[in-house]
């Protein structure tokens, strides 16, 4: 997979070809003619290697007008498959089970909460009158603190 490269990463490289490529010339001059002629193959080996591995390399990038947003191969969206629409459904399938959740277990608590203060009540010894009583009300909150 191949990645973009900034402007200064470019440069850099660039910069170190050209030192790189000055030092083995320098040294280039003082070799045998027949060192000289595999070095030769050899380059033009990795050049076409080189060229052939940029070209077959897929380059991923955004493609379509007015952010569309769809993630292309070698930037066409031609045959897209049947999987985009399910990659796209996951997530949004993955919220509405969480927020299923959430609210279940938020309905839990609250009927947990109900139930345990209704026990309480209907366990107590009090006449019926005391649940009329204005204060009763802070007498059951000031008993759960």
């Amino acid at each position: 997979m191949t990645t973009q490269m900034t402007p200064r990463a470019a440069a850099l490289e660039a910069r170190f070809a050209r030192r790189l490529s000055a030092r083995l010339s320098e040294g280039s001059e003082r070799l045998p003619v027949d060192i000289e002629e595999r070095l030769r193959h050899a380059r033009q080996q990795a050049i076409a290697r080189h060229e052939a591995v940029l070209v077959a390399a897929p380059v991923f990038g955004i493609a379509g007008q007015s952010g569309s947003g769809a993630l292309s191969v070698n930037g066409s969206s031609k045959g897209s498959g049947w999987w985009r629409p399910l990659v796209t459904l996951i997530p949004v399938l993955a919220l509405v089970a969480g927020l299923v959740v959430i609210e279940h277990l938020h309905a839990q608590k609250q009927i947990s909460a109900a139930a345990e203060i209704d026990a309480a009540l209907l366990a107590d010894d009090l006449p019926p009158a005391a649940y009329r009583d204005p204060g009763f009300v802070e007498f059951l909150k000031s008993s759960r603190d």
